[in-house]
C-alpha cells in the first residue's frame, strides 16, 4: 500500500512548551469506563457467515461504545456465497475443488438458506443491553443496532451486478456530509463495497459534479480488509478508485493459527478452561460464541466446518469426509476471530491507532514491507444476472459495456498470479513478523482478551461495582512533541481507577511504529514520571513512539494506554 495515502486525523494546536514544540492539546476527559470523549469513528462492518465472523460480530457489538456503527452487512466471499435461489450454478473454481464429495458446479456454497447469524447476535445483544448500559452509557440501543443490519451482495463470488440494501447504505454514507473518514471493514469479500462505488460512478460520471464526488468519496472511504476474498478489490476497486485508502494490516493474530503466535505462558488465553470461564459461560452472547466441540455448524452439511465435533483426530475426520484444513483442538477452546483485527484499531484504548494506519494497535499496523494482500489473486468469474456464467472482467456482467465506455473509469481487468490462502482472491497471509514485533502483538492479544472477558462480564452483571472497568491513563502535556537531537524529553503520566484498583504503569518504545530505527533509554520505565534523551544518531523528521501502559489488578486485569509521538526536530 502507498503509505502516502494514509490520512492522519489529528486534533492539533501548536504551542511552545519548555523548549519543545507541542503539536497537540492535552488528552480529552475520560468517562466512567475510562474511555475518552474523542469523536467516534464511523464504521460499517461487513462479514460473511464463517464461524470466525460470527465471533467477530459478538466482539464488535461489545465495543460499540468506542465507534459509531453505521452498518452491519451480510456479505459473500470466495468461501461463502448464497446463490440466487433460482437454481443457477456457479461455474468458477474455488474451495469446493478441494472438498471431498463437493457437488459443484453448485447453486450455493457454505451458506445456510435461512442464514441470520448477525440478527441472532443482535437479539442476544438486546437481552444483555440493560446490563451493558450500567457499565457504559454509550452502548447503542438494540433497536438502533437492529436498524443497521443489511443484506449486501451475497449471491455469487465477486458478483456486484446489482444494487442491494447493503451497497445502498454504504453509498449513502459515502455521499453524506458528515465529517471524517468512513471505515468499512471487509471480513468477507468486497463485492458490496465495489457495488456502492460502482453505483456512485454510474449515477454521477456524466454530470458536472463527478470529479468533486469522486474526490470526496476517495478521501472519505477507508477499507480495512482481511485480504481480497473475492477478487473485487484487485479487479475493480483499485483500478477504478485508486485514491481510496485500504489499510492492509500486518494483523495481530486472532485467527485459526493464533496458537502458533503465542508464547507458552499465553496459551491459556486460547485454552478451554479460560475460554469456558470468560466467554462461553457469559450469558446470551457468550453462548453464541463458537468454540471447539460445541456441536454447531454455520451451515448444515458443511464439510469444512468440523469444529463442532470433539474427540476425533484429523485422520478420523477425513475418513468421515471432512476437508481438514486446521488441526483439531481441545473441546471448549478458542477457534478463531480472524476478522476481528479489521475493527480493533478503531477502539478508544489510548493507542490512537485509528489516526494513522502505521501507528499500530490491537488490530496490527500497516508496515512498509507488508505484502499487497490480494494483489495478484485470481479474479473469479462474475455471474451475469441471466445465466450464472458471465465474464471475468470483475465488473458487473450486466453493466460491463457501461464501464468500458465511462471515462475516466478504467475498464476492470483480470489480475494475474496465484490466489493466496483458501479460496478465490486470497486471504493475504503476511510473512513471519520480526521477533520484537511478534512479542508486541502477543502482548496486545492478551490485553485484548482480558478486555473482551471484562465486557462479557458486564453483559451479565447488573451492578457497576460487581465488575472490573478500565483504568484511566493520561499524559500531562501534549501527545505530539518535536525535540532536537540530544535534548531531554520529560514525560509525566497519571493513572486512576474507577473501581479503586491499583494500577501498575510501564513505559515502552513502540519501535515498529516509529521511524527512528534505534532504541531509547528511559530514566525509569515503571514510574509515572520518566524521561529519555533523543539519541545522537536520530535524524530530523524521524519519529519515536512512546507508550504509557497502565494495567489494574482487577479480575480480569485491564489495560489502558497513552501514546506520545516525538518527532526529531532540525
Amino acid at each position: 500500500m502507498n503509505l502516502l495515502k494514509s490520512r492522519i486525523w489529528l486534533f492539533a494546536g501548536a504551542v511552545a512548551c519548555s523548549g519543545l514544540l507541542a503539536f497537540a492539546g492535552t488528552p480529552p476527559q475520560r468517562n466512567k469506563a475510562g474511555l475518552s470523549s474523542r469523536p467516534k469513528p464511523r464504521v460499517v462492518i461487513t462479514d460473511d457467515p464463517e464461524l470466525d465472523d460470527n465471533n467477530t460480530i459478538i466482539r464488535a457489538l461489545l465495543y460499540s461504545t468506542d465507534y459509531k456503527i453505521e452498518g452491519i452487512i451480510y456479505t459473500s466471499s470466495g468461501v461463502h456465497w448464497k446463490g440466487d435461489g433460482k437454481g443457477t450454478k456457479y461455474t468458477g473454481h474455488g474451495e469446493w475443488d478441494r472438498v471431498p464429495g463437493a457437488n459443484c458446479p453448485c447453486t450455493s456454497w457454505r451458506f445456510a438458506p435461512d442464514e441470520h447469524f448477525i440478527d441472532t447476535i443482535a437479539d442476544a445483544y438486546r437481552q444483555v443491553y440493560p446490563n451493558l448500559k450500567v457499565h457504559d452509557s454509550d452502548y447503542p440501543t438494540p433497536d438502533y443496532v437492529k436498524s443497521k443490519i443489511k443484506w449486501g451482495n451475497v449471491e455469487f463470488v465477486g458478483d456486484f451486478s446489482k444494487d442491494t440494501d447493503g451497497s445502498n447504505l454504504i453509498k449513502s454514507l459515502l455521499l453524506d456530509d458528515q465529517p471524517g473518514p468512513l471505515y468499512v471493514t471487509a471480513g468477507g469479500g468486497q463485492s458490496t463495497i465495489a457495488r456502492a462505488l460502482y453505483s456512485i460512478h454510474e449515477q454521477y460520471v456524466n454530470t458536472p459534479q463527478w470529479y468533486d464526488i469522486r474526490d470526496k468519496v476517495s478521501r472519505k472511504l477507508i477499507i480495512i480488509p482481511f485480504g481480497d476474498q473475492d477478487g473485487t478489490y484487485a479487479s475493480y476497486i483499485e483500478p477504478n478508485w485508486s485514491e481510496v485508502d485500504e489499510w492492509r494490516l500486518a494483523m495481530v493474530n486472532f485467527g485459526y493459527g493464533v496458537r502458533g503466535s503465542l508464547p507458552p505462558e499465553d496459551q491459556m488465553y486460547v485454552g478451554a478452561a479460560w475460554t469456558e470461564e470468560n466467554i462461553s459461560n457469559r450469558g446470551p452472547l457468550g453462548a453464541l460464541y463458537r468454540v471447539w466441540g460445541d456441536g454447531k455448524q454455520m451451515a448444515k452439511g458443511d464439510m469444512t466446518d468440523y469444529f463442532g465435533l470433539s474427540g476425533l483426530t484429523a485422520d478420523q475426520l477425513k475418513a468421515m469426509g471432512y476437508y481438514v484444513w486446521t488441526a483439531p483442538q481441545e473441546k471448549g477452546s478458542f477457534i478463531s476471530e480472524g476478522d476481528t483485527p479489521t475493527f480493533m484499531n478503531l477502539l478508544d484504548n489510548g493507542l490512537r491507532a485509528y489516526e494513522d494506519s502505521s501507528f499500530g494497535g490491537w488490530g496490527g499496523r500497516v508496515r512498509a514491507e507488508t505484502p499487497q494482500a490480494g494483489r495478484g489473486a485470481q479474479t473469479p468469474a462474475v455471474p451475469a444476472a441471466n445465466n450464472g456464467g458471465g465474464g471475468a472482467s470483475g465488473a458487473p456482467a450486466s453493466n460491463s459495456a457501461l464501464v468500458a465506455n465511462a471515462s475516466p473509469m478504467q475498464q476492470p481487468t483480470n489480475a494475474g498470479g496465484q490466489a493466496g490462502g483458501r479460496g478465490a482472491g486470497g486471504f493475504g497471509r503476511g510473512p513471519r513478523l520480526p521477533a520484537q514485533v511478534a512479542a508486541v502483538y502477543a502482548r496486545f492479544f492478551v490485553a485484548a482478551q482480558n478486555d473482551f472477558a471484562a465486557r462479557l462480564r458486564w453483559s451479565v452483571t447488573p451492578k457497576y461495582a460487581d465488575a472490573n472497568h478500565n483504568p484511566i491513563v493520561t499524559i500531562e502535556g501534549p501527545l505530539n512533541i518535536a525535540a532536537k537531537v540530544g535534548s531531554t524529553v520529560s514525560l509525566r503520566g497519571k493513572t486512576s481507577d474507577p473501581d479503586g484498583d491499583s494500577v501498575v504503569v510501564k513505559w515502552w518504545q513502540y519501535n515498529d511504529a516509529g521511524t527512528y530505527p534505534g532504541d531509547i533509554t528511559f530514566s525509569s520505565a515503571d514510574a509515572s514520571t520518566t524521561s529519555f534523551q533523543v539519541p545522537s544518531d536520530a535524524k530530523p523528521g524521524q519519529t519515536i513512539h512512546v507508550i504509557l501502559e497502565g494495567t489494574d489488578n482487577g479480575a480480569p486485569p485491564l489495560t489502558t494506554y497513552q501514546r506520545v509521538i516525538v518527532t526529531v526536530a532540525p
